[in-house]
């Protein structure tokens, strides 16, 4: 426990006795409410290069040339300009042209890709480029196409010959000869002439789903493990922007991929210690992207929009939030998005989906409306929404919002304001200590069971030191006994945020760390799996002493049975630093031995952490069980985490 102290929570274990037996008790036959299966979920916010550079295959930063500045990501060499007119598409107007007079220094240029370009030999990587000559009677030109090493050495070339002055799409397939974390693309013209380059691209053949315009697999593959039942995107903070004008607007991210135009990142400025000016949105992971992720996780899509207030943290007067009366673009968004995912080709928004590639519906059951807003002036919003909502699509569910805090004064205000509108859940956010994630397990044991039912959208517990450890993934596995305890008040729960790259991350702890090539699971992403892959149908009353177990002896558990495969599902938590004995008393079974297992995550150093070179030094461990008649004697290990399935 070097470094991390809970206080009495943790340190009053040493008191009790060494040989005490916990009788605790459930019925298996006495079913409680039903667990949603889309319970347990993911949040994705494109923050720590989550985006670009990270889930979304493509290598080159900034491709269009359309960042602020026009040649980030870029080292030009030779002639080379940025021009406008006549361009190829017209949502990105910019592009290079390229001058080659003197072969012998050439002209061309090299891109860095995010923190490198990640690259294995073996694999197979489509460079794509739309090009022009600019004189009729030019020959045509070659170019060559290499990737380079850190070193400098050129280990993979292919050549293009462009011709003619039309705007065309040049591809060539790269087959590396080594594996790079850290490469460059780079392009060099070696045949005199001028010509335009736009939107070039470098993306595996290899993604995930096998999907063109996909995701990076390995990445999208720790997704699919997670089994998640929700998906929300395509952010928190992102979607508010730190003014109207750079929120997240997602009919700019649909389209041609080549025609979506670029958006800064509100996290390229927003942390003055985590300054990163080349952090833009190239939208080439948009919201037809996130819905085709959604239907390869199997998980329900739960699109977040903005409600005509850009973020209030940036933002204490009005000029950057829409008046009520000028809302009406921004409620249309919402019901045009629902029509891009559920409506027929026929009509307007559908008609664009079924041209993406997917004429069939998506689906869409819930749509939230706002992230993290407060005060009067966003429920006066809000209505507006709700009334257009329900009155067209009475079928989708509308997620509000709680404010920022998981309490207090804005907390407060707009809960009730919540139930006065009618929303179907209210999203509540929750960073907080690890002392009060164990405090908070028995929070929703006195919730309103009539109201609007609770999404915790975004949590994460943060210790002092605000990194990914066994402390925080403990932790959080107690407070959830608590959401799963009471499923009938919590229908949705999404840890956050998702990802962050390891060179380029602003905000911690995160779910899954990586760099170009390899990723981490953390500790806190294993709880969240063996959450979603353990979470039941139905809710089933687990008690000591009469009681839920909501930290009495340091421990933490709730029951559930599964009525997809007969079996009981118990989910306990010890935060002890001493062994417990516990007897389960199971009312409802025939007087037979029960075959079953126990999944452990335990350690004794609160503080270790998986790390790319150590990916697996907090993972889970199954065990064989058995419970003989109906009941099950066990011994939690000290500071452990356990889920035990028994076959009933």
């Amino acid at each position: 426990m070097a470094g991390i102290c809970l206080g009495s929570l943790l340190m009053c274990s040493f008191l009790q006795a060494q040989n005490s037996t916990y009788e605790l008790q459930v019925d298996v036959k006495a079913l409680g409410a039903s667990i949603q299966p889309s319970m347990y979920g993911i949040f994705f916010e494109d923050i720590n290069f989550g985006a670009d550079g990270g889930l979304y295959a493509e290598l080159i930063k900034n491709r269009s040339f359309e960042f602020d500045n026009p040649f980030a990501g870029w080292v030009p060499f030779g002639d080379v300009t940025i021009e406008t007119k006549n361009p190829c598409f017209d949502r990105n107007s910019h592009y290079v042209r390229l001058k080659n007079r003197h072969l012998i220094t050439g002209t061309g240029l090299d891109n860095e890709g995010f923190r490198g370009i990640g690259v294995k030999a073996g694999e197979k990587y489509d460079f794509t480029v739309y090009a022009r000559t600019i004189n009729i009677k030019d020959t045509p030109v070659k170019i060559r196409v290499e990737l380079v090493n850190a070193e400098n050495n050129i280990f993979e070339t292919q050549r293009i010959e462009i011709a003619g002055t039309d705007w065309k799409k040049y591809a060539v397939a790269l087959s590396p000869k080594a594996t790079e974390v850290k490469a460059r693309l780079r392009i060099t013209m070696e045949t005199p002439g001028t010509i335009d380059l736009e939107h070039i691209s470098l993306f595996p053949q290899k993604t995930f789903m096998n999907r063109p315009n996909g995701m990076r697999e390995d990445l999208a593959q720790a997704l699919k493990a997670l089994k998640p039942g929700v998906f929300r995107f395509p952010g928190g903070c992102i979607v508010e922007g730190t003014t109207i004008e750079t929120r997240y607007q997602w009919k700019n991210t649909v389209g041609p991929v080549e025609n979506r135009p670029i958006n800064i990142n509100r996290w390229n400025y927003t942390f003055p210690h985590k300054k990163f000016p080349d952090y833009y949105q190239s939208y080439g992971l948009g919201f037809y992207e996130y819905f085709l992720l959604s239907e390869d996780l199997g998980a329900e899509p739960l699109p977040v929009l903005n409600c005509g207030l850009s973020c209030q943290f940036e933002n204490e007067g009005m000029d950057q939030h829409v008046l009520v009366k000028d809302l009406q673009p921004y409620v249309d968004d919402a019901l045009d998005l629902i029509e891009f995912a559920n409506g027929p080709v026929t009509s307007k928004w559908g008609r664009l989906r079924a041209q993406m590639g997917h004429p069939e519906s998506f689906h869409l059951k819930f749509i939230a409306i706002g992230n993290e807003q407060w005060g009067p002036i966003y429920p006066e919003r809000l209505k507006v929404f709700v009334d257009a909502i329900r009155e067209k699509y009475p079928e989708i569910k509308i997620v509000g919002g709680s404010g920022p805090g998981s309490e207090g004064e804005d907390f407060d205000y707009l809960w009730p304001e919540m139930r006065r509108l009618g929303v179907d859940l209210v999203d509540e956010h929750f960073y907080r200590s690890p002392e009060w994630f164990l405090r908070e397990a028995a929070r929703y044991d006195s919730y309103d069971r009539s109201g609007p039912k609770v999404f915790a959208g975004e949590y994460a517990c943060h210790p002092d030191n605000r990194e990914n450890s066994f402390l925080t993934a403990l932790c959080e596995a107690a407070f959830m006994t608590g959401l799963e305890r009471n499923a009938d008040v919590v229908h949705l729960a999404t840890y956050a945020p998702l990802f962050a790259h390891v060179e380029a991350w602003q905000w911690r702890p995160d779910l899954i760390w990586f760099d170009n090539l390899r990723y981490v699971c953390t500790p806190n992403y294993y709880v969240q799996q063996l959450y979603s892959l353990n979470s039941g149908t139905h809710v089933l009353s687990l008690s000591l002493d009469g009681k839920p177990l909501t930290g009495q002896h340091d421990l933490y558990a709730t029951a559930a049975f599964d009525q997809k495969t007969n079996e009981l599902i118990l989910k306990i938590a010890n935060v002890s630093i001493q062994k417990k004995r516990i007897q389960l008393f199971v009312a409802g079974l025939e007087e037979r031995k029960h075959a079953g297992t126990c999944t452990l995550l335990q350690s004794m150093d609160l503080e270790i952490k998986n790390t790319l070179e150590q990916p697996t030094q907090i993972v889970p461990r199954v065990v064989p069980v058995e419970m003989g008649n109906s009941t099950l004697k066990t011994t939690l290990l000290p500071f452990s985490f356990s889920v035990y399935r028994i076959s009933l």
